[in-house]
């Protein structure tokens, strides 16, 4: 009998590199910035490498210093970056301000014209970039680039199904992106949805698929938009999401979510206080639950709690991504908060 093939998750989407004035200061008033690589889908593909899990990017950078020094990162993170092709023109660029006490963070892109963004489906040569994977991970900011990205989301979608893969799509609504555009993000959503295997989402971002409300709070609420989720969509067989409640900018609630059609599981609420860095922790919470379901797809209770740790723990991260490994997990879940000698 032939054995089933490691666990090999590619990511499709753009590189990015961030900006933030240091010590928490307004963007206005900064002299100096801090620079990070980020981009949702490189922050999974690095969060699964720091737990030991193969993954490629499939992605375009310019053929420049800044697209040289973004590679580099995520090849030191232990990411192949075989399938990330140069072309001429600009790297995406988003400016964060960060949040403290009761003023939030907020986020400024700089990122139209990209080399990522240009790309079409033609620039691809999806039997290379696919060849040998299992899983493709795609978000929603890929479409919401434009037209062209649009499209391009859908295909690499399309292409991965055809050849047998598995398609996991998080969300990752970003109003500011579709309204840039003539866009109709409810249609193209829902395309890529329906080819997803796996989801990650709440309430909203069903809303926005449905183009529906879901009036009670709580437990009833995410009940109920699964309920609704799993109706349309028959493709989708496992849904993931988090319960964040903001007290201030570095003090939240978090529960986590995982559930199938027929089963769920849902994490107590703890507090994370002391925030260093919010930016990356639903990308995190996405490497945890898929790092837990590739150990066990049985086991929603380890996925919903594995997602849980690596969010929690990536407040405690600069940068846009998690680099933490299963023992950071491990002692997470066992309550070892103090200093490990």
């Amino acid at each position: 009998m032939a054995s089933t093939p490691a666990p090999n998750l590619a990511f499709f989407g753009e590189l990015l590199v961030r900006l933030s004035p240091p010590d928490k200061m307004l963007l206005r008033s900064a002299r100096s910035l801090d620079l990070a690589v980020g981009g949702a889908e490189a922050n999974v593909a690095i969060g699964l490498a720091s737990l030991g899990r193969a993954t490629r990017m499939i992605s375009r950078l310019p053929a420049n210093p800044l697209g040289q020094m973004a590679r580099s990162v995520l090849m030191g993170a232990g990411v192949d970056c075989a399938h990330v092709a140069k072309g001429e023109g600009r790297m995406g660029l988003y400016f964060l301000t960060p949040g403290a006490g009761l003023r939030a963070s907020e986020v400024v892109y700089d990122r139209a014209g990209s080399v990522f963004a240009r790309a079409s489906a033609d620039d691809f040569d999806w039997d290379a970039v696919l060849g040998g994977a299992t899983h493709l991970f795609l978000s929603g900011i890929t479409p919401a680039l434009g037209p062209v990205s649009s499209a391009l989301a859908i295909a690499a979608a399309k292409a991965a199904k055809a050849r047998g893969l598995s398609v996991i799509f998080d969300g990752n609504y970003r109003g500011l992106l579709w309204a840039a555009w003539d866009s109709d993000p409810r249609a193209t959503l829902s395309e890529l949805v329906g080819l997803a295997d796996i989801m990650f989402g709440n309430h909203r971002d069903i809303a926005l698929l449905l183009g529906t409300s879901f009036d009670n709070d709580g437990e009833e609420r995410r009940r109920a938009a699964s309920a609704a989720l799993f109706a349309a969509f028959p493709n989708v067989q496992v849904l993931a999401s988090t319960a964040r409640h903001v007290a201030a900018a570095d003090q939240h609630l978090l529960s986590a979510r995982v559930e199938t059609r027929d089963r769920v599981a849902q994490t107590d609420e703890i507090a994370v206080s002391g925030i260093v860095d919010r930016i990356g922790a639903g990308d995190a919470f996405a490497a945890g639950v898929l790092h837990g379901l590739l150990r066990s797809a049985d086991d929603l209770d380890g996925a919903a709690k594995s997602g849980l740790a690596l969010t929690a723990l990536k407040h405690s991260l600069p940068g846009d991504a998690s680099l933490f490994g299963q023992g950071d997990i491990d002692a997470f879940l066992s309550g070892e908060f103090d200093v490990r000698r």
